[in-house]
């Protein structure tokens, strides 16, 4: 997981017709995948898929944000990417709470769904990541995007593997240390994008000053 500090303010800042027609088709995707795995974890009882679905959420939001911010100043897309770090690590929190939740309540997911569930999600992510991949470097505001579709895929996988443990072991708890380790992976990218936004304010601000 290579660092964002190494992005110039001079970055591509998305401003591309290709960019834009890509991104949309991620948001309809994440959208999409946001409403068929949380009614799929809840009928599984997983965690780990609701927790997905979760990031499946927070991306088509923040894909959102970042459209409507292209374009804009250095100022406007860096708070733009500062409030995606922060969404990110409210949701990294959020999850860990309801794994703790889980541990205490907990119950058997159920591996087939949570399996079948994980492999369309997967489809989907890998769809997200070949679009946005000639763009995964660029300034806080396109690096988030990126950052949040690599996020996704790297879940889709852990769901899976949760599946097969769940399936192998008869006990919830390879859901619930998937649904922690996502978690960590939300506030780790989280701590990145901010990062890399206060980097691009603070060398606005210096080019200002000049």
């Amino acid at each position: 997981m290579g660092s964002c500090c190494s992005h110039s303010h001079a970055s591509f800042d998305g401003m591309s017709a290709d960019y834009k027609r890509r991104l949309w088709a991620v948001i309809a995707l994440n959208a999409g995948m946001f409403f068929v795995e949380m009614t799929a974890g809840q009928m599984a009882r997983s965690q780990a898929l609701q927790a997905d679905a979760l990031d499946f959420l927070g991306d088509a939001l923040t894909y959102g944000l970042s459209l409507a911010v292209i374009g804009a100043s250095v100022t406007w897309r860096t708070n733009a990417a500062l409030a995606k770090g922060v969404s990110l690590s409210l949701m990294g929190l959020f999850v860990l709470g309801m794994t703790v939740y889980r541990v205490v309540f907990v119950g058997v997911p159920e591996a087939e769904v949570m399996g079948v569930v994980g492999v369309m999600a997967l489809a989907a992510n890998l769809a997200s990541v070949l679009l946005l991949m000639r763009y995964k470097d660029g300034d806080a505001n396109v690096r988030s995007v990126w950052l949040c579709s690599r996020n996704d895929a790297i879940g889709n996988v852990a769901v899976m593997l949760a599946a097969g443990a769940v399936w192998a072991t008869g006990t919830g708890w390879p859901d619930l240390v998937v649904a922690a380790a996502m978690a960590a992976l939300f506030l780790s990218s989280s701590w990145q994008i901010v990062t890399q936004a206060l980097a691009e304010k603070r060398a606005e601000t210096a080019a200002a000053a000049e």
